[in-house]
């Protein structure tokens, strides 16, 4: 944690306007971060010529805040930019690193320098979503005071993972993935930049791999230019370049950025995915939705998106298991058939063996007839269960091992299916209240047609 008196001792300051010679081991991305808002690209919604969020900045009229959005779109950046603008104390806090001592401490020390200044104090949360209740709740007094504006960052959805009084007092920024040509503009720049960049290198790079390392970041400027950087590096190491000898006009032969080179950095990169985070049930959603709409490609594109991200195979498994019952049902009972082979196979064989059986179970559930007759009629069972008295089971459904029991009737007046021809005979099976009651409705489709007479015998 750093507590500044003013922008001059800020940590955010010093990463941001800190001369070329104070860069040495930091990650390009850390290096490029835009220090204006003229610098910074994407969000226009927000940070465009006359939007909200760029007024606000550059007034010095600041709200407590939450910028919610996927890593790499921009939400430390822009608290970076705010830091270097605004005329408030400013203080860098971490939800991973700090506790309600903590909290207490900064709290204390916006509040003398309130009274002692006048000046408000800004207090940037990253992960906020990492603070539990008690910890949200420390700062409510404070912000409803406007001793600090607090600005919160976070890759999680906030109407799940912050307190409803907290963010009932902020205003959300929603921030978007950047797109394939605006993570292109930031890695030309880095090329470009001999101050801050690879600019020193003077690496050749055509768009066509530039958009397809951007593809690979899926809207994430810090993994493109990071991965960048290990491509240019390991073709500089090849060649025996540095940006040392390039300042000192050395080897001054361009570098060119070839598709092996991307090939071999992408290699060392992982797909973005948060097992835990809201994109793992965004995904999960998304490929459930798809098979239950039978779009088979869909289907195939989202397992592979969670499977190759390294998602838990048993975990997609347990989900097709549950959708063969619930989206499927009796039009085709073989769909449960197959997604319990399939989570066996996964549980059997692992990875990534197991992935073609996941794909098997999902192209036969997506073009298998659809019903949800199963999870209807058990949802108003369970509702009647919910919201009637739990009356006895009627007397002639009881079983009666003793004589006991059939001197008391249980048992008497019980017909055995068996003896009749139809194999169905007239007598009440639910208690007296709910008698006549429905709950399978069956559908039209598929095996489930033939139910439907059944039924209605």
């Amino acid at each position: 944690m750093a507590v500044m008196k003013d922008n001059q001792g800020s940590l955010f300051y010093s990463q941001t306007e800190a001369g070329p010679g104070s860069t040495t081991g930091q990650p390009l991305a850390d290096r490029m971060r835009p220090r204006t808002l003229d610098e910074f690209v994407g969000q226009e919604k927000l940070t465009g010529a006359g939007r909200i969020l760029r007024r606000m900045i550059e007034d010095d009229q600041l709200i407590s805040m939450i910028f919610w959005g996927p890593p790499g779109s921009g939400k430390t950046t822009l608290a970076r930019i705010i830091a270097a603008s605004t005329r408030s104390n400013f203080i860098n806090f971490s939800a991973v690193l700090s506790g309600i001592k903590e909290i207490k401490s900064v709290m204390a020390e916006a509040e003398s320098c309130r009274r002692s200044t006048g000046r408000r104090t800004v207090l940037f949360i990253d992960e906020i979503h990492r603070f539990n209740k008690a910890q949200q709740d420390a700062f409510l007094p404070y912000v409803e005071s406007g001793t600090i504006v607090l600005i919160g960052a976070t890759t999680e959805n906030p109407s799940f993972e912050v307190n409803s009084a907290l963010l009932s007092r902020v205003k959300v920024f929603v921030l978007e993935e950047l797109s394939t040509e605006e993570l292109v503009t930031i890695m030309k720049r880095a090329l470009q930049d001999n101050e801050r960049g690879l600019g020193k290198f003077s690496v050749e790079a055509s768009d066509e791999l530039l958009r397809k390392l951007a593809t690979y970041a899926s809207g994430d400027a810090r993994v493109s230019l990071n991965t960048l950087e290990i491509a240019v590096s390991d073709l500089a190491r090849q060649q025996g370049k540095t940006a040392e000898s390039e300042a000192q006009s050395i080897n001054t032969g361009k570098l060119v950025l070839t598709e092996e080179a991307i090939n071999e950095a992408l290699s060392t990169a992982t797909l973005r995915y948060d097992k835990a985070g809201e994109e793992h049930f965004n995904l999960i959603s998304a490929f459930i939705k798809s098979i239950r709409n039978s779009d088979v490609d869909a289907a195939l594109y989202w397992l592979a998106r969670m499977l190759e991200a390294g998602e838990d195979p048993l975990y997609v498994a347990r989900r097709l298991v549950h959708h063969a019952s619930e989206d499927i049902g009796l039009a085709d009972p073989n769909a449960l058939t197959q997604a319990v082979a399939a989570m066996q196979a996964a549980h059997f064989i692992g990875l990534p063996e197991c992935k073609l059986a996941l794909a098997q179970a999902t192209i036969y559930l997506a073009l298998a007839p659809k019903s949800n007759s199963v999870i209807a009629a058990y949802m108003a069972a369970a509702k009647d269960v919910a919201e009637t008295e739990r009356e006895a089971v009627p007397l002639h459904l009881r079983n009666a091992p003793t004589s006991l029991m059939k001197r008391l009737g249980y048992g008497k007046g019980y017909l055995y299916a068996h003896d009749f021809e139809a194999g169905k005979v007239e007598m009440d099976c639910l208690p007296e209240k709910l008698k006549g009651r429905k709950y399978y409705r069956s559908g039209n489709r598929g095996w489930e047609a033939a139910c439907g007479k059944t039924v209605e015998k």
